[in-house]
Parts: structure tokens; C-alpha cells; sequence
């Protein structure tokens, strides 16, 4: 498989000239709606300022919880929406059929792959495991260079809030270091959401592990 996205080196080079380059974002958050209204009123935010800041929406592809919201959403503020989904969840998820392209493939590591390469950042809301699993993968590929792109987390009435502490934790305890700590920004707000992404830096890599490392 190819590395995912754009070369490291053109998403430094466009940070220091002050553009944006993000034109997909890739949203990681729940099959279900949650419990609370919040999350739902949210995601549906977050569909709508996707699209109206030019952007488009990357997803699980389902039509199922806050995903199906947000897509929708995005779609009807006239969006693109590119979903990816396997064909094991196509039937739980239901795969959505009104998206700008809906792509299903054999198993859960390409779904991932293929929603990295689409996008250019990273959006987590309220989700389960696989919405953590997803935004740890991609904090992972950032550490260890295989991209630069953008992640947010979007702390919806402090749902991540025990995360984050464990996070914490993990820098306390040298599991973590500082700078891979702050590499996850943290907003409370849809609108902050796009800010973070312009703002956001890559962490430094070191060259040894650049040299010849093998792309997922």
C-alpha cells in the first residue's frame, strides 16, 4: 500500500507560509447517538461548518449515530462526503447511500488507511472504542512520521475528559512525552475546531526513524 497522504515535508512547508491545506477532514465519532442531546446537536454542527468552511467530510461511512449526523449534515450545506466502510458493517452500520462516494472494503486496517489518505486532519467527537482506536492509530502514525496531519478532539460537555487524564498520567509516568501530549489539540467549540487545525504543528521526528521506516 502507499504512504498515507501528502508528502511530511509539503504539509510543513505550507504551515510555515501561513495556508491552510485542508481540504478533507476525517471525523472519527460514534454509531449511536449518545445520551445525551449535546452530542447529536454537535455532530450536526460540525457536518454544517465542514462544508462551510469549503472543506470536505471523510467518514465510517454508516448511517447509523452521530456519523450518519454529521454527514448529513455536511451534505445538506452542500458538501462533498466520502464514506469508507467494510463489507462486514455494511449491513450492521448500513452503508449510506447518499453520499458524494460511499467506498467498501475487506477489512477494518484498509478502512482505515483509505479514510488517512483522503483526508488532510483529523476530528474526534463522542464515540466507543472504535473512535479511540482510530484517533490513537493516527496520533501514532504523527509520532512516528508516517504523516503530519492535523488531530483535534472535540470535548463535547467534558466526555473525553477521563482520557485525557490518563494521558496525563502517561506523561507523568514517562510513557508519554510532553510534546506528543500537546500534539492532540483540545476544543470545547465546533468553530475552534478549524482554528486548532491551522494552528496545529507537526512534532518533530527524529531522522533515524524517518530513514527507512515502513509505511503501514
Amino acid at each position: 500500500m502507499s504512504p498515507p497522504g501528502r508528502p511530511k515535508g509539503e504539509y510543513r512547508s505550507a504551515q510555515r507560509e501561513g495556508k491552510s491545506q485542508i481540504r478533507r477532514v476525517c471525523l472519527f465519532c460514534g454509531s449511536s447517538p449518545g445520551a445525551r442531546p449535546v452530542y447529536a446537536a454537535t455532530g450536526k454542527a460540525f457536518g454544517q461548518a465542514v462544508a462551510a468552511h469549503g472543506m470536505g467530510l471523510v467518514y465510517g461511512g454508516g448511517s447509523v449515530g452521530l456519523m450518519k449526523i454529521a454527514a448529513e449534515a455536511a451534505l445538506e450545506a452542500g458538501g462533498e462526503v466520502i464514506g469508507v466502510i467494510t463489507q462486514q458493517l455494511m449491513v450492521r452500520e448500513v452503508g449510506h447511500p447518499g453520499l458524494t462516494r460511499l467506498e467498501v472494503v475487506p477489512t477494518m486496517h484498509e478502512r482505515k488507511m483509505r479514510m488517512a489518505n483522503h483526508a488532510d486532519a483529523f476530528v474526534a467527537l463522542p464515540g466507543g472504542f472504535g473512535t479511540f482506536d482510530e484517533l490513537c492509530e493516527m496520533a501514532t502514525w504523527d509520532q512516528l512520521g508516517i504523516h503530519a496531519k492535523p488531530l483535534v478532539m472535540l470535548n463535547v460537555d467534558g466526555y473525553f475528559d477521563g482520557f485525557l487524564a490518563q494521558l496525563d498520567r502517561a506523561v507523568e509516568d514517562r510513557f508519554v512525552k510532553p510534546e506528543h501530549r500537546t500534539m492532540l489539540a483540545v476544543v470545547t467549540e465546533v468553530e475552534s475546531v478549524f482554528t486548532a487545525m491551522d494552528s496545529w504543528r507537526a512534532p518533530e521526528v527524529p531522522n533515524w526513524l524517518l530513514q527507512g521506516t515502513p509505511k503501514p
